[in-house]
């Protein structure tokens, strides 16, 4: 079986040419890859997109030194994902920058919001492939607002935003 490494990089590989097609560009879903590089769709209600801006700002507000971002491209060993929202430090974000476009470097905190397209088990392979891509916290909001904190477990709350609410 091929290295982490080496399966992003050849996800990320596969990301470029995806990024390149002129219409998918135009899409108004969430595009991700899966495992053998084929393209998945996820259709976002505005419900998703408002949780998305919360937990952007509340980053944003609770941490220095670096930004929160919405759906920036991490190629993994399981396909090129976008977490619905992300913050990197000031450094992590140079660090990323040199590993390409899509980074392999996770950011600190990765946060997916959950929809009727997800459940547990698609929550729990990314959150393996986010902190095997060096993410330190991923974080899961439910559809009713709730968020789950965890690192290799699950923690009672985050140990890298600690003020972060349980609730948005």
């Amino acid at each position: 079986m091929p290295h982490a490494a080496t399966q992003a990089e050849d996800h990320q590989k596969r990301w470029q040419e995806i990024a390149g097609d002129p219409l998918l560009g135009r899409l108004p879903y969430k595009v991700e890859t899966n495992h053998r590089g084929q393209v998945a769709l996820s259709l976002r209600k505005n419900r998703h997109t408002f949780q998305q801006k919360a937990v952007q700002k509340k980053l944003d507000r609770l941490l220095a030194g670096g930004e929160a971002f919405q759906e920036l491209a991490i190629a993994t060993s399981g396909g090129t994902k976008q977490a619905d929202v992300v913050w990197a430090s000031d450094g992590r974000l140079t660090d990323m920058k040199e590993t390409g476009d899509p980074t392999t470097l996770a950011r600190e905190v990765c946060v997916e919001v959950m929809s009727g397209s997800n459940d547990w088990d698609e929550m729990r392979s990314k959150r393996e492939l986010y902190l095997e891509a060096e993410a330190e916290e991923v974080w899961v909001v439910d559809e009713n607002d709730r968020v789950q904190f965890f690192g290799p477990e699950e923690l009672g709350r985050s140990e890298f935003a600690p003020d972060f609410p349980d609730e948005i």
